[in-house]
């Protein structure tokens, strides 16, 4: 589905990310995992062509640029402006701006899809409320919402389980699982470690170059782990130092 050739990306004259080739398939769950500074909301934004880059990009044998509508997009919280006065609702609408254009209202069944999406993640009832006045968890639901409601074929999810509650993380992981069925592709990085983990069908281990690219216990040696924190690596607490546990069936 999603190829990604030899892309690297410079920052002032800094090589942020250099020559990184991977593949993501229809129907997987991939993570992205590395340290602070490692690329990877880098390499996310270069697959949207959010910043410049050289190498390629296709889908399905097609630069991706020319296919903006089968990509949808969860941003990193840090990255959005909360106190802009939007509602639930507004934020889930904006999914529809590609396809009705900015000077064209949704037609009435882009509306429903939208407000399908609401409630699909629990959120129809707190639709009319401004997005800065919800949770953490409740805000990044919206934004989950906004992606489902895009109705595309690859989600791009940048840390989406952070600052989450219990209820949220488990809407999030459901919905996944629906969407890995119905042969979606999900790229998602995180900080996530041990058993979590275990919830994709591979990881992608980046720090400035692709490390690793394989099944979770394959890719999380320690050799790999080294390689990828460096001196950060002799300060993490014990758990997460030790080896992988046996893989569950979530992912499967």
């Amino acid at each position: 589905m999603l190829d990604i050739e030899n892309l690297s990306v410079n920052y002032q004259r800094s090589l942020a990310l250099e020559a990184v080739s991977l593949q993501l398939a229809p129907g997987e769950l991939v993570g992205l995992i590395g340290p602070n500074g490692a690329g990877k909301s880098t390499l996310i934004q270069a697959i949207l062509g959010l910043v410049r880059y050289q190498g390629r990009v296709l889908y399905r044998g097609a630069p991706l640029r020319w296919q903006r509508q089968k990509v949808a997009y969860v941003p990193q919280r840090s990255q959005i402006d909360w106190d802009y006065p939007a509602t639930a609702w507004t934020v889930a609408l904006m999914s529809q701006t590609l396809a009705a254009g900015w000077l064209h209202a949704p037609t009435p069944q882009q509306r429903g899809r939208v407000r399908a999406a609401l409630e699909r993640v629990g959120m129809a009832t707190l639709s009319h409320r401004p997005i800065g006045q919800l949770s953490g968890g409740q805000q990044q639901r919206v934004f989950l919402a906004r992606a489902l409601a895009q109705d595309a074929d690859l989600f791009l999810l940048d840390e989406p389980f952070t600052g989450i509650d219990k209820r949220t993380e488990a809407v999030m992981l459901e919905i996944f699982t629906e969407l890995k069925t119905q042969g979606k592709t999900l790229l998602v990085s995180c900080h996530e470690w041990g058993e979590a983990l275990q919830r994709y069908d591979r990881l992608l281990l980046l720090n400035g170059r692709l490390l690793a690219n394989d099944k979770p216990q394959a890719v999380m040696t320690l050799e790999n782990i080294r390689q990828a924190y460096g001196e950060a690596f002799r300060t993490m607490p014990d758990r997460q130092m030790s080896p992988m546990p046996t893989p569950t069936p979530w992912a499967s």
